[in-house]
């Protein structure tokens, strides 16, 4: 089976802009020349349109990165209620099935040079009774990009996030965080600090900070770089 390199995506809280992040890199990386892959192992709060659960954020994901592949390998397991997974998959009598979870990255592994993977949630969101997304993001052993929501409390919670990453099993590799304003500008007075406080405060760096609306990084970021050295 082919190894190529890739990045997991994470975030500081829910509803940070990780999937919008994550499309951002796979555009990106597609834009260098990547034959880039996307998986997004589990997804709830998905609606129905003629009987089938769509992953929004899967299909957001699968058309930045060029429509590879076959959508429906991009998130294997959807469930219709906006909680936890493994609680979305109880509400429909199901269990969310821990083996697919990892094998379901095979598929891409073997057609991709570079993988952007986006988790539920944070580190620490459940995906059962005694597994959580760092478990998950452990096993498949790709560097962390952590999105984090520019807004006050961000250093807070970033570094938590961090101190979790470095002490979760044998530690997390972290390339760095994604500073990304997921609302309209308003008068929030942190916005002017957030990155200077979190580049003086994080071991690892802020690569990137995204604006609201904005669709691609700038400065550009060489992500096959970062994935890379991380």
């Amino acid at each position: 089976m082919r190894t190529p390199i890739g990045l997991f995506v994470t975030g500081n809280d829910t509803g940070v802009g990780k999937t919008h992040v994550a499309a951002m890199i796979a555009r990106a990386a597609k834009a260098q020349g990547a034959n880039v892959g996307v998986y997004k192992p589990v997804a709830s709060g998905c609606p129905s349109e003629s009987g089938n659960l769509l992953a929004e954020d899967a299909e957001a994901l699968w058309r930045a990165a060029g429509s590879p592949g076959e959508l429906e390998r991009v998130c294997p397991q959807r469930f219709a209620a906006a909680v936890a997974p493994h609680m979305a998959a109880r509400a429909e009598g199901k269990e969310v099935d821990p083996a697919l979870l990892r094998s379901g990255l095979d598929y891409w592994r073997e057609r991709s040079d570079f993988l952007v993977i986006e988790g539920a949630g944070g580190l620490m969101s459940p995906l059962g009774d005694e597994e959580y997304v760092a478990d998950l993001a452990h096993d498949f052993g790709y560097p962390l990009v952590v999105v984090v929501k520019n807004q006050i409390g961000v250093i807070n919670q970033t570094l938590q996030t961090m101190i979790v990453a470095m002490t979760f099993r044998d530690g997390l590799d972290v390339a760095g965080s994604i500073l990304n304003r997921a609302a309209p500008p308003d008068d929030d007075p942190s916005l002017g600090d957030n990155r200077r406080q979190l580049e003086l405060r994080s071991v690892p760096p802020v690569l990137a900070e995204v604006k609201f609306g904005q669709e691609e990084f700038n400065p550009p970021v060489d992500w096959m770089a970062v994935a890379s050295s991380a």
